[in-house]
């Protein structure tokens, strides 16, 4: 790509005329919304309230036929500005890479990011004030057992390819499935918010109870099928071997990296980490271990909070705080200049960030889903989290190409997330807050540390695991085993046990994921340390804030595409 830039790449007064690839992109996009009916709910697009995706491998094979359309029509079509360059070069990367992914014949089956979570959290994002939303919900509920129908069929097609998920994660999903379909369940507790809704009458009422039996009664029949037919066949291994983490570790980076050396370089991250913990543990108290100084940080009657509640409210808090003071280090639109922090209605652990729909009516939202009989919490492990998920990480990024409208297409804004660059924007964004004093207080930089530890204590796992390659000197033994692996990361993940199995399970399912937060860290201070570098050759001083602006106004793509836009 080149170094010539348009006025719209750094902000122009008036919007720039949508190009060719733009339309061809925009028109991708729309197709694939039609397909994807949840993920226009997501961007609160109207029309597709009570629909799904169709799950099934003729719905698999009708998007790799858009993919396919896209990519031939790519090749017609000139770019005319070094918008139109980048645009090629990320559809191009991305839509390729999905359509290798299609060719294996996989279908997903994890704890956390397949079609059995999707199709439940969908109703997180719905909204339940009026009677019209009420009968969105009850139509979606009344739809829910064929969509997981047809990903059973998809799941099928996957086994008689010799696809198929491992027992640890077949086990897991069985388990949530039940949880869904039980009488204390999340369909039973949403027809108790119909109930207590006073724009939902007893009619509507009635229908949303219906559905919603039916629905927990396709997840019954859903982990019974996952427990009868696919138990059996399932492997018990949970490596997937190199070269599936290779196509793996691409769709989340965006880049290709050299494992081996990945690997090697996430050792050494994390013994560098833990000597900095360790130089914190002292000033919290001299002489202190890492682990005592932690203790005295629990102790703490002014770092605790009791019940879910209280998180959220501090949540909220710190939050909005950052807000406030990150509006001299990036430029902020009104737009998106708030931030909504909540509980979840599940309990299956785990921390997100959800954007905010397009015309900005539902604000970016920080969920919180937090395990059964776990109500107290402590303050200095959990600020560097509001920083990741809210300002200057996922909201700020999110919501920055979201109002990028005047130079970015649909596709670009709204269709295009890359793991590597997004969480890794959003670990770089933890630091970012140490960098400008935020995390002064050394209980919170310690906590800030120990999310950093934990990442790259996942690096190590994820790729040593799957990959089979020699695990570290403190393992103890020649391989990895799930034993030795959950030791190791008990060993570093100090977070509760119900979260630390929710995660060690995930990084087992969910291949090439978790490793991207840290590694798409070390991309983006590569990229910026190289700008550094450039601007000290040019004998200019490096503008931060114009920086950050800039690569968050391109909007996410693979971190490959991101380098090179940003050269």
């Amino acid at each position: 790509m080149t170094e010539n830039h348009t006025e719209a790449q750094h902000g122009s007064a008036s919007p720039r005329p949508l190009s060719d690839i733009d339309h061809r992109a925009n028109r991708y996009f729309a197709n694939l919304l039609e397909l994807d009916p949840v993920a226009a709910t997501e961007l609160g697009r109207p029309g597709h309230e009570t629909e799904y995706p169709d799950y099934s491998p003729a719905g698999t094979e009708a998007v790799d036929r858009v993919n396919a359309e896209l990519l031939a029509d790519l090749d017609l079509i000139t770019p005319v500005d070094s918008v139109d360059l980048v645009t090629l070069a990320a559809l191009r990367e991305r839509v390729g890479l999905a359509r290798e992914i299609h060719a294996t014949g996989r279908t997903e089956l994890n704890n956390i990011a397949s079609p059995a979570q999707g199709i439940r959290m969908v109703f997180d994002m719905m909204p339940d004030e009026t009677e019209e939303h009420w009968q969105h919900l009850a139509g979606r509920l009344a739809n829910l057992p064929s969509a997981l129908v047809g990903y059973q069929e998809s799941l099928r097609s996957s086994a008689r390819q010799g696809q198929i998920a491992a027992v640890r994660q077949v086990d897991i999903v069985i388990e949530q499935s039940e949880a869904h379909g039980a009488d204390g369940g999340f369909f039973p507790t949403l027809v108790q918010r119909a109930a207590a809704n006073s724009n939902v009458n007893e009619a509507l009422c009635a229908e949303v109870e219906k559905h919603a039996e039916a629905a927990a009664q396709a997840y019954r029949d859903f982990a019974e099928f996952l427990r009868a037919e696919l138990r059996p066949e399932a492997p018990t291994e949970d490596a997937v071997g190199i070269e599936a983490y290779r196509l793996a570790s691409r769709d989340f980076l965006g880049a290709t990296v050299d494992l081996e050396d990945t690997y090697a370089w996430g050792i050494e991250e994390l013994s560098r980490i833990v000597a900095e913990q360790e130089q914190v543990a002292q000033q919290i108290s001299p002489g202190a271990t890492i682990e005592e100084a932690k203790k005295l940080l629990n102790e703490d009657p002014a770092r605790q909070l009791h019940g879910t509640e209280a998180l959220r409210e501090w949540m909220q808090q710190r939050s909005d705080e950052a807000l406030a003071a990150m509006k001299q280090y990036f430029e902020i639109p009104a737009e998106i200049d708030r931030i909504e922090c909540m509980i979840a209605p599940t309990q299956e652990g785990g921390i997100y960030y959800t954007g905010p729909s397009e015309d900005f009516s539902r604000p970016g939202r920080m969920w919180w889903s937090v395990p059964a009989g776990e109500d107290s919490f402590t303050t200095w492990a959990e600020t560097t989290t509001v920083y990741h998920e809210g300002v200057p990480g996922h909201h700020l990024q999110v919501g920055t190409s979201m109002t990028a409208a005047d130079e970015l297409n649909d596709w670009r804004r709204n269709g295009c997330w890359t793991s590597g660059h997004g969480e890794g924007w959003a670990l770089y964004a933890e630091r970012l807050m140490d960098e400008f004093g935020y995390l002064s207080d050394a209980g919170d930089r310690l906590g800030m540390l120990d999310m950093q530890r934990m990442r790259a204590a996942r690096v190590v796992f994820d790729i040593g695991v799957h990959c089979g390659f020699t695990p570290p000197e403190e393992v103890g033994e020649a391989h990895w085993t799930p034993e030795n692996g959950y030791a190791f990361l008990s060993r570093h993940l100090d977070i509760s046990e119900g979260q630390r199995k929710f995660e060690f399970t995930r990084y087992l399912g969910w291949p090439g994921q978790a490793p991207s937060y840290k590694v798409g860290q070390r991309i983006w201070e590569q990229i910026r340390a190289e700008h550094q570098q450039r601007a000290a050759q040019n004998g200019v001083e490096f503008d931060l804030k114009a920086f950050h602006t800039r690569a968050l106004r391109l909007g996410s793509m693979g971190l490959d595409t991101l380098r090179e836009a940003l050269a």
